[in-house]
Parts: C-alpha cells; sequence; structure tokens
C-alpha cells in the first residue's frame, strides 16, 4: 500500500503550504457535504495546523486567545466535534488532544496514530485490515464492538535518524 501524502513530514518542510493545502481539503469536504465551514471551525483547524502534535483543547484556546477574543470551551468543542465528524480532525484517545487531518476518508473510517515518543509527531496509517481482524476476534467472543481507536507509540523515522 503506497500512502499519497507522508505520514511524517519532512522537519523543515514548507509548513504553509502543508496548512493551505489541508484548508483547501477542509473547504472541498465541507462544500460537498453541504456543511458549513464557519470561521471558527476555520480557526481551529488552523490552529491544530501548527504542528504536526495533537493538542489539547484548551492549548486550541490558548493559541486562539492570542489573535482573537479568547473563545469559550465550549465553542472550540463543538468545533472540534464538527471537525472530527466530518474526518478533518482525529482525536489522540491516549494523549486527550486533537489531531488535524487532511486525508480523505470520513469518521467512521478507521486509522492506526503512529505516535513518536521523541518528537511528539504523530502520523497515520490506514488500518482497515487490522481493525478488521480486531473487530472479528471481539465478535467471537460475543462483544459487539462499537468503535477501535489503534495508537502505535515508537520512533519516528526522523527521530530515529537524527539519533
Amino acid at each position: 500500500m503506497t500512502l499519497t501524502k507522508p505520514t511524517f513530514p519532512a522537519p523543515g518542510h514548507d509548513h504553509s503550504q502543508c496548512t493551505q493545502a489541508a484548508i483547501s481539503h477542509a473547504e472541498r469536504v465541507c462544500d460537498d457535504r453541504g456543511q458549513k465551514f464557519t470561521p471558527i471551525r476555520r480557526r481551529v483547524l488552523q490552529s491544530l495546523l501548527t504542528s504536526h502534535r495533537p493538542l489539547g483543547a484548551y492549548e486550541i484556546i490558548e493559541e486562539l486567545a492570542s489573535s482573537m477574543t479568547r473563545p469559550a470551551p465550549i465553542t472550540v468543542y463543538r468545533a472540534l466535534d464538527f471537525l472530527m465528524e466530518n474526518g478533518l480532525v482525529h482525536r489522540i484517545e491516549s494523549r486527550n488532544a486533537f489531531l488535524a487531518c487532511a486525508h480523505n476518508h470520513d469518521s467512521s473510517s478507521v486509522v492506526a496514530f503512529l505516535i513518536c515518543d521523541v518528537c511528539g509527531s504523530v502520523g497515520e496509517i490506514p488500518s482497515a485490515a487490522l481493525a478488521r481482524g480486531f473487530t472479528e476476534a471481539a465478535r467471537g467472543t460475543g462483544f459487539a464492538p462499537k468503535m477501535s481507536v489503534v495508537e502505535i507509540t515508537g520512533t519516528c523515522a526522523h527521530c530515529k535518524q537524527a539519533a
């Protein structure tokens, strides 16, 4: 399987180009689905795009407060819910944080997160086959799974090479 986007962008990549591509993707997704990409939703997504690390809701609020009136937590959580429902943001369960996503999938798609213990970056890879295996194993015991999150920690190729 070949990924169209790098799992972990190279250090020093053109972040403005990366951010603009992700915002354009979000605009297309919302337009195709008849959803409104409101200014606060855009700002929350842009805040998450400032790095390739997951951010907590209060980190997002702090980021936004540097350039606008501090938004209420409920406003940010509602924007995050919208972005997650449309596959534009993922929640990293182990970090209780959120990560922007520019891949073509929705909230029901299963992905595996690769979390670098050294730099904190998070990459994502498709994991439908892995999820099917987990689901089949769970159903084999009589369990009815509704959601699976795969998080794999380790060292990204960039940090491994730097060491």
